[in-house]
């Protein structure tokens, strides 16, 4: 029965990656297990927002393979994996800084922030890369990507994944010594050891360092005689093979820097992280839920993720607001709840003027599909699929003649545009999960 089930649950998986985004089957299918040990046909899911999810967006596909009634009773059984999760011994809404044990000879203490660790950082088809390596300098610091620059706008997790590599360095190589700082804290220290006439140690504590992971790189524009000494710092731990991360909200071609010190920051590995995903964005709002004892369902996440999608840290002040807000009034998380507790940050956004590169940048984000295919003419169906909405929306959003947005498409006709628009407009009133994505992709675009 066993191997049964399996080849059912194998057959399932199979039909179900053909009809939904990459991101979504690695986030909602793919951490999905088969019992093998069950007497009876069980799934292990790693939370019951995992099964709720399984049940909601394929309850008809799973009773092709199986009986499925309500919450999956009948043949098929769920059984949720019970993960540790660390309590935190102070107050989990506050953030905590550790400051690790060793200082250096100027006694400049290390301060991390607890919660910012590579098991506490939720990937998406935005930061797998460069999460991945983050974690390859973290386990081998000078060895690869060397410097590594990361850029990206505000609260996508840059100072998250610089603060885990220093985590990850503090517990398994604690032979190296490293430092984690932001560029104004390194201004103010270089003020205040020349002020003191002290302006060497600082010098002999950087230079002397195997790892120096650098935040907010972008405040050192403008700042010449500081420049010079970082790029002097720089030069000098690249040289001796010593490993330098740094972030910035901008990639170095785009700073207001000296030449000098863009090539620099160029020599090794430049990575960007991106927008996630609103997969990725119900993965962190659940995952700070769960983090903080709060109990929010399925829906409720999705509904919250499709409302705000500028950055991770807007989600993260999202759940603690709501949270705050439902203990206070003994209330469960309702749309009406949260509505009335998040209504601020849902329609705090300005709106901007949609055009179609706008357009085609939020469609290939949410379908992981190249702009260039979604220009072109490849007819792959998920890339098809991908187009005729990007079309679509094309058509609803943009007050412009069919001709010229048609145009935009790689030099499409306006008979085609027209087609494409009318085939969506007929399906989103059959098929619900195709509805939902396009208005999750045109809300990222009314933004």
């Amino acid at each position: 029965m066993a191997e049964s089930f399996e080849r059912k649950w194998s057959e399932f998986t199979r039909l179900v990656k053909k009809r939904c985004s990459s991101a979504e089957y690695t986030n909602w299918i793919a951490p999905i297990r088969v019992d093998t040990q069950a007497k009876c046909p069980t799934l292990l899911v790693p939370n019951v927002f995992v099964r709720e999810h399984l049940i909601d967006n394929y309850k008809m596909e799973l009773s092709t393979y199986f009986s499925v009634e309500g919450r999956g009773g009948s043949e098929l059984q769920f059984v949720v994996e019970e993960k540790k999760v660390k309590k935190p011994k102070t107050d989990p809404f506050k953030r905590k800084l550790s400051p690790a044990p060793e200082k250096g000879p100027f006694e400049k203490t290390v301060m991390l922030n607890d919660n910012y660790t590579f098991d506490e950082f939720i990937e998406g088809p935005s930061n797998q890369f460069i999460k991945s390596a983050c974690l390859g300098v973290a386990s081998k610091p000078g060895g690869s990507y060397n410097p590594l620059f990361i850029h990206g706008g505000v609260g996508l997790g840059k100072t998250h994944l610089l603060h885990a590599i220093g985590h990850f360095l503090r517990q398994t190589e604690k032979k190296h010594q490293f430092q984690c700082i932001t560029t104004e804290s390194f201004i103010t220290d270089l003020v205040c050891h020349l002020r003191n006439k002290s302006v060497d140690k600082m010098k002999q504590y950087f230079r002397n360092l195997d790892v120096l992971l650098v935040d907010d790189i972008q405040f050192l524009q403008n700042r010449l005689n500081f420049e010079e000494e970082f790029c002097n710092t720089f030069e000098t731990l690249i040289n001796q093979h010593k490993q330098i991360v740094i972030t910035s909200d901008k990639p170095p071609g785009q700073l207001k820097l000296s030449e000098r010190m863009i090539a620099r920051m160029e020599w090794g590995l430049v990575a960007q992280i991106g927008m996630p995903d609103v997969e990725t964005r119900v993965a962190i709002v659940q995952h700070k839920a769960e983090q903080r004892g709060f109990k929010i369902s399925n829906r409720i996440a999705f509904y919250i993720a499709e409302h705000i999608f500028n950055n991770v840290r807007q989600l993260e002040g999202a759940v603690n607001r709501l949270g705050a807000h439902c203990r206070l009034n003994h209330l469960e998380a309702t749309e009406e709840v949260v509505d009335k507790a998040l209504g601020e940050v849902f329609h705090s956004s300005p709106q901007n003027r949609v055009s179609v590169d706008h357009i085609l940048s939020s469609v290939s984000s949410m379908f992981n599909v190249s702009e260039n295919d979604l220009r072109g003419s490849k007819r792959n169906r998920d890339i098809v699929t991908a187009r005729q909405i990007a079309m679509y929306l094309a058509k609803e959003l943009i007050g412009e003649s069919l001709v010229k947005i048609a145009s935009a498409f790689g030099g499409k006709t306006h008979s085609t545009l027209l087609h494409n628009w009318k085939k969506i407009a007929k399906e989103i009133q059959n098929n619900e999960r195709l509805r939902r994505q396009v208005q999750m992709t045109r809300r990222n675009i009314e933004v």
